[in-house]
């Protein structure tokens, strides 16, 4: 029989206990997945399930390149690209209303199903800032680059300079500038995101999040869509999550973290982002202003969860064939 010290002994039955204490299962080196979502229960014939009505064409994109084998990392860049690259879309890409000072500044994020995770803020003239985001994720030791050294980075990767400007926000902001008040309005193109998250048919999660932020905007505001367990969030053990609506409210709440942990209790994800909506209310109640937060996610098994704070947030959904565009429920009747 092998020699054990005191210490040792003591070392492992503490472990142990913790580890049975908080449901986890790291000391024989298991995958920290709980038996509720084990062998057998991954649903695998793919899912894309993003934000507001524009979600159908990322779906679509998304869908197309895993069925010409791509991984879900790959689901969620290509996706939410085509909605970066629609310059008539005014809360995402280049084509989106511009902060106070006239700029057009995009945030972005990404995560796999390994654990990696890549983000930009603060970017400018850069048509992709999702792309920038996984080539931080997998060319760099970081997870997060901004402003002028996230152009810098995109540069010296291959990318260019886009000096496009769009006519319909540009038309927008010289009407702002007349009185120049900042009133971000619910379910309006001022504020809004593509958030996606998705699973191949390996059965395996990845999520993206890209946005132009809030228009009229202090410069070098940043909202929570880049910010990793704020506006989105994988853990291919449990499931995953995104959202949209007002960033300061979620990124006070990291929304998205929220939801996975209470997931991965055990809680479906419908109802996980309902308990995460109550929570952003919560935590806001200070807010005098009426604002609007939508969140969504799915787990292993393939089960989604969408839910918002007020009437309005939509989502679209693509699995089993099939690819539309709901109405979430919501808390504020």
């Amino acid at each position: 029989m092998k020699n054990i010290s005191r210490r040792n002994f003591i070392t492992k039955s503490t472990a142990t206990a913790a580890a049975a204490t908080l449901g986890l299962s790291f000391i024989k080196g298991e995958n920290r997945i709980d038996a509720r979502f084990g062998k057998g229960k991954t649903f695998k014939g793919g899912i894309a399930l993003s934000t507001w009505d524009a979600g159908v064409e990322a779906n679509d994109a998304a869908m197309k390149t895993m069925k010409n084998g791509g991984k879900a990392v790959d689901m969620a860049e290509e996706g939410v690209k085509v909605i970066e690259a629609d310059f008539r879309n005014l809360s995402v890409g280049l084509g989106g209303l511009p902060d106070r000072e006239g700029n057009t500044t995009l945030d972005a994020c990404i995560m796999d199903s390994i654990g990696r995770a890549g983000s930009v803020c603060f970017l400018e003239k850069i048509k992709h800032p999702v792309t920038v985001a996984r080539m931080v994720m997998e060319r760099t030791p970081h997870v997060m680059l901004v402003g002028e050294g996230a152009q810098k980075f995109a540069l010296s990767q291959g990318m260019t300079l886009d000096e496009f400007k769009s006519e319909e926000a540009v038309k927008a902001y010289k009407e702002w500038l007349i009185k120049s008040e900042y009133k971000p309005i619910i379910n309006i193109e001022n504020h809004d995101t593509i958030g996606m998250v998705t699973m191949d048919t390996q059965g395996d999660l990845a999520g993206s999040c890209t946005t132009s932020g809030l228009a009229y905007k202090m410069r070098g505001r940043v909202g929570d869509s880049p910010i990793i367990g704020s506006g989105l969030y994988v853990d291919n053990a449990v499931g995953a999550a995104t959202g949209t609506g007002l960033g300061e409210t979620v990124l006070r709440s990291c929304s998205a973290f929220l939801i996975v942990e209470l997931m991965r209790q055990g809680m479906h994800p419908q109802k996980a982002c309902e308990e995460a909506v109550k929570r952003v209310r919560d935590i806001n109640s200070f807010m005098k202003e009426e604002f609007q937060v939508g969140l969504l996610a799915v787990n292993k098994k393939g089960e989604i969860g969408a839910y918002a704070l007020r009437e309005g947030f939509t989502y679209a959904l693509a699995k089993n064939g099939e690819n539309k565009v709901y109405k979430s429920d919501f808390l504020i009747k």
